[in-house]
């Protein structure tokens, strides 16, 4: 109680300082109360903001300062969490980590000195309160014009919500993993496959995945949901309207705890402007796949006097959200049709099939063994910045998706151009295409539109492991799970290259909290700027980022209940400007 105590005194002193300085501050008051969510088949208590969920959208201006009074009305603990807003790491919002948390009945002032623009989220980091219901949307005006021109926005929030709270779904994921795979395979579908592929063939195959203690349905860990846009079903219809000819904004935030979306909007064609709250240049696409805390800003056109359907499939096909753009109120577009066929996933998810590559491909492989970790890193991160021998890591008490010594592909000096998207295994059954046969973007295809950074060499790079146990649900780094990791320790001034290796055979949006990560597509200096990386099975991808916030940090899978079991790390800033510490911090 008495570090607690200490903890928010400094921390009042700094928001004074922080005030002081600017000389106005806009307030927001926020509540975190317990709410009914109603999605027209179904009514569940959940948690949620200023008495709904989602939460308000909050407009913030790029360089003022605001102020935050968010007031617990739970009777547990809470927190929120900015999510990809830079800002001193005291205000983050992650309980253990940069404060301790809200507690019942109090009010804690949040002070964020506003640095960027773009489209971001908010949402609870205490529990499983965000699949929940707690989360909302954020808007932040440019200092200057925007770079597109577009008549009027909307925020468009995909969510996808469970009957189930999140307590309940990890009990039931760690009793029996398979617990929400809806689409199982059957007798009947080894039939078809030994008559399409013959005996031997199949049998082998489903030896493989029998090794595996996998499925190759196993892409959505949790089915059975309801798609929400901006908190309403594909019954209740969220309508946003338009005037033809309009240019309109759509930011999408993908807010779920576990599900990936394919949105299409059939009939009009969307220009991606904006990825993670940076401006991109403009790329002309037909659907885009959003990973779980992405946003995506794209520009539409609508030219006729009709409704047109916004579709947002999961990328497992076991649900959807939907809406509306409308010329007139009461309207209800089409639905589209849905994709018939779930994908499966592929030996090349289990990083396994590379015997179809050529050899400009193969020089992209990184079939070497796992380099150890580096003494400051204590057991749970490597450290190649010195460049030493590189014995293998000792996986040997993970059961389960141990693919300790199947590396994936680099996509550091690949482009698009005819090829396949290099962001997915080759043979990967979870490459995306659009529904209309037109274009599906890719990162490949993100280009800054500014950047943010002088391009300059990285002074260390640093692995991480994507790594898990499918089995007992266990999810790690480097098979190292959160309680038993040492921080990530960084220096102020630096800059890292991470290298993400995913051995497991789900896709893992990576979030890390207060910093920029500049995802390495190839490009040098226009490589795109996020705050949150996919990186997809059997693969490996790149990022940079400039160490230029000192502090506590979180970093972590954004699937909520492989954070919860295991896939996080801290992250420490060593150096730079004085700041307030935690009495217990490392």
């Amino acid at each position: 109680m008495k570090q607690r105590i200490v903890l928010r005194a400094l921390l009042g002193a700094l928001g004074t300082v922080m005030l002081s300085a600017t000389g106005f501050a806009a307030t927001y008051d926020l509540t975190v109360d317990y709410v009914e969510i109603d999605t027209g088949t179904m009514k569940t208590r959940g948690i949620g903001y200023n008495g709904s969920s989602p939460g308000p959208t909050l407009r913030f201006k790029e360089g003022e300062e605001v102020v935050i009074n968010v007031t617990n009305n739970l009777d547990e603990a809470t927190s929120i969490h900015w999510h990809g807003l830079i800002l001193p790491y005291q205000m983050d919002g992650v309980p253990g980590i940069s404060f301790p948390g809200i507690e019942p009945g109090e009010t804690f002032t949040y002070r964020i000195p506003v640095s960027q623009s773009g489209t971001y989220w908010f949402h609870s980091h205490s529990g499983f309160q965000e699949p929940d219901g707690a989360y909302g949307s954020i808007i932040i005006e440019p200092q200057k014009r925007e770079p597109f021109k577009f008549d009027r926005e909307y925020v468009v929030v995909l969510k996808d919500k469970h009957p189930h709270s999140g307590d309940r779904i990890l009990r039931n994921l760690k009793m029996m993993p398979d617990y929400y795979n809806r689409n199982q395979r059957s007798l009947g579908d080894f039939i078809m496959d030994v008559r399409k592929n013959g005996l031997g063939a199949t049998l082998s195959e489903r030896a493989d995945w029998g090794a595996m203690r996998m499925m190759p349905t196993d892409i959505e860990d949790v089915q059975g949901f309801v798609g929400l846009i901006n908190g309403m079903s594909p019954e209740q219809n969220w309508t946003g309207l338009f005037h033809p000819e309009e240019r309109v904004r759509l930011r999408f935030i993908n807010a779920s705890a576990m599900t990936y979306f394919d949105v299409r909007i059939p009939g009009l064609e969307m220009t991606v402007v904006q990825a993670d709250g940076n401006n991109v240049q403009p790329v002309k696409v037909d659907e885009f796949r959003i990973a779980v805390a992405e946003t995506y800003d794209v520009i539409v056109q609508p030219k006729d006097d009709k409704a047109y359907a916004i579709m947002a499939e999961s990328m497992g096909r076991s649900g959807y959200g939907f809406g509306t753009l409308a010329p007139h109120e009461g309207m209800r577009a089409e639905m589209p049709e849905l994709r018939k066929e779930a994908p499966l996933l592929t030996m090349a998810d289990m990083g396994m099939n590379h015997g179809d590559m050529g050899q400009s491909d193969m020089a992209g492989m990184d079939h070497g063994a796992a380099p150890s970790g580096n003494s400051a890193m204590g057991n749970a991160e490597m450290d190649h910045g010195s460049g030493g021998s590189m014995p293998g890591m000792d996986h040997s008490g993970m059961a389960g998706m141990d693919h300790s010594n199947m590396a994936g592909m680099d996509h550091s000096a690949m482009a698009m151009g005819n090829r396949a998207d290099p962001f997915y295994a080759a043979g990967s059954g979870l490459t995306p295409k659009a529904a209309n046969g037109g274009k599906f973007l890719s990162y490949a295809d993100l280009k800054a539109q500014k950047p943010l950074y002088a391009d300059r060499p990285a002074t260390r790079e640093i692995e991480l492991r994507l790594t898990g146990n499918m089995e007992r649900y266990s999810w790690s780094i480097n098979g190292v799970k959160y309680e038993d990791a040492e921080p990530i320790r960084l220096k102020y001034g630096e800059r890292v290259r991470f290298k993400f290796v995913n051995e497991t055979m789900m896709s893992h949006p990576m979030h890390l909290h207060g910093m920029w990560s500049i995802l390495d597509t190839g490009q040098g200096k226009w490589n795109p700027v996020k705050h949150t990386i996919n990186i997809n099975p059997g693969t490996t991808v790149y990022s940079e980022t400039e160490v230029d916030e000192p502090g506590q940090w979180a970093f972590h899978c954004h699937l909520s209940y492989h954070m919860a079991t295991g896939m996080f790390r801290k992250v420490v800033v060593e150096g730079g400007p004085a700041v307030a510490t935690l009495k217990n911090g490392n």
